[in-house]
């Protein structure tokens, strides 16, 4: 097996997070650093930062509703409290797929499964995620338009994009926007440039997983039917 996906299915992290920690001179086989793609034998031992890993029997597929005021990495250096406190009653090693910021909340999916990450995670497979943003004012539909043709930040211009204003309240609006990047705080920075501010955001669904009705700070597992979609 090579080594990226051993690691991945030793519910590590993704594949593609995984040959970034090779990369980075984080694994080693047998005691020896490893920055190549290689095969791993039945009888070797691979660490991952100084961890010896193996291989996960259990597969797990978890959808939480994350609150505000978690983190999504594993490895916080402010301390704040991250997503896996949420979970800590599965006895097994679970990684974060993907990212929700530290003032966002909703659907996040969680897993040992790298290669169902990599499906979710990777840009060719397109997989896209439904937001709610509160902002403040009330966007034009030709400020619409430019969002759903996509609109140049600083690191390029975003995809297209299906958005949509939900509910108009006196100062603010409700809208909803399916978009298929990953990218850092994405929709905030597409509404900053548009000059609006966003209040709260929610990430309702990711692809045909849905957060439905699940409470803040709770999970569920996937339905069969659920991980198949991928």
């Amino acid at each position: 097996m090579r080594l990226n996906k051993y690691i991945a299915s030793c519910g590590v992290c993704s594949r593609r997070r995984a040959d970034e920690m090779i990369k980075e001179g984080r694994v080693k086989i047998n005691g020896e650093d490893v920055f190549d793609f290689v095969d791993v034998c039945d009888d070797d031992t691979v660490t991952v930062d100084g961890k010896k890993i193996d291989l996960e029997k259990k597969k797990y597929y978890i959808a939480l509703n994350k609150p505000e005021g978690f983190v999504t990495t594993t490895a916080d250096e402010l301390g704040r409290h991250d997503v896996l406190e949420l979970v800590s009653d599965i006895d097994a090693r679970l990684f974060p797929i993907g990212r929700l910021d530290y003032n966002t909340r909703g659907l996040l999916l969680l897993t040992n499964d790298g290669d169902f990450a990599n499906k979710i995670m990777h840009p060719s497979y397109n997989i896209t995620k439904t937001y709610v943003a509160h902002i403040k004012g009330f966007p034009s539909i030709l400020e619409l338009n430019r969002l759903s043709k996509g609109i140049m930040l600083d690191d390029g211009k975003t995809a297209p994009a299906k958005v949509e204003i939900i509910k108009a309240m006196p100062s603010s609006c409700l809208v909803q926007l399916t978009i298929s990047e990953g990218r850092n705080r994405i929709v905030r920075r597409m509404f900053a440039a548009l000059g609006y501010e966003v209040l709260e955001l929610e990430r309702k669904a990711i692809g045909n997983i849905k957060l439905g009705n699940l409470p803040y700070g709770k999970w569920r597992h996937l339905k069969q039917a659920e991980i198949d979609l991928f």
